[in-house]
């Protein structure tokens, strides 16, 4: 089965009103492309469900977004995503706010079909005084715990970026720090990923490059090639994220039509025409990959 499709086309399976959960991890291999695509499009009322990086803030400055359950919303050197602020500083947005381990839950118990997950995490916090719709449960065991019940968060699409791909679905994500993007691809009706290479099969790659392979291929309804597609945030060993780029972008968030500067600047034409403008394909191949 071909999965191939296109950025556009993918856009076009989203509906105003859906709950999409992003992968990647703050500025780290995030689906920016298709991110980009969506900003020129007319969705509007989403949920947005991320360890949220600049993805985030785009879509909030672009006023696509109603809601966003996040554990953070970061661009790691900058600590408060700009555009993010400005919304949460303003009460304009609603949010579900999470540490990262409860997002973790709440993606997996929508991955195993359960309607919540018992956990510790939470109780005593102020996590149940922002989130007064959560609720508790005892244990039905002789301890007689009570634990909060980490509700499932079930998206309707899952949005993920990897390394190289092929046809049939079937992925590789290189690099030391998944983290949770196959928990978003299991808690999805859909999965659409996009990738820097494609290729006609990875089914014989080698055994050590195959253990990359994280995301089962029945899961991914679409796959499109995307090379840069991560800009401005790292894809995993391909090329490291633009801070350069970031701290120009969170500078406009403190602008008048900051926004609107930066849309039509990078983002009103295509991908190419995107690339182009933050330095060309040799700047982007060589940035430098982060090391922690």
């Amino acid at each position: 089965m071909n999965k191939e499709m296109s950025l556009k086309s993918v856009a076009g399976e989203l509906r105003d009103g859906m709950t999409i959960g992003v992968g990647g991890w703050g500025p780290r291999r995030k689906p920016m492309a298709l991110i980009r695509e969506i900003l020129r499009s007319d969705l509007k009322d989403l949920t947005i469900v991320a360890y949220g990086g600049p993805e985030v803030g785009m879509l909030c400055a672009a006023g696509k977004v109603r809601k966003v359950i996040y554990g953070f919303v970061s661009l790691d050197v900058i600590p408060i995503e700009p555009y993010f602020r400005k919304v949460r500083q303003e009460g304009t947005l609603d949010v579900c706010e999470l540490d990262e381990g409860l997002l973790v839950l709440g993606l997996r118990a929508a991955g195993q079909n359960v309607p919540f997950a018992a956990t510790h995490v939470g109780l005593g916090s102020a996590v149940m005084t922002n989130n007064p719709e959560f609720k508790t449960v005892v244990s039905p065991y002789d301890d007689g715990q009570e634990l909060l019940a980490m509700p499932a968060i079930k998206l309707d699409a899952a949005l993920i970026h990897v390394s190289r791909a092929d046809r049939s679905g079937n992925t590789l994500t290189f690099g030391p720090d998944p983290y949770f993007d196959d928990l978003f691809a299991r808690a999805a009706a859909k999965v659409y990923v996009t990738t820097e290479e494609l290729v006609d099969s990875i089914a014989s790659e080698n055994a050590e490059e195959m253990k990359s392979n994280l995301i089962e291929p029945y899961l991914v309804n679409g796959v499109v090639e995307t090379p840069l597609g991560a800009h401005p945030t790292t894809s995993h060993y391909g090329y490291g994220w633009d801070m350069d780029h970031l701290k120009a972008y969170a500078a406009t968030a403190g602008e008048e039509g900051g926004w609107q500067i930066y849309f039509h600047k990078h983002l009103a034409g295509d991908e190419a025409s995107y690339i182009e403008s933050v330095g060309g394909v040799d700047h982007v191949r060589n940035l430098p990959i982060p090391t922690f």
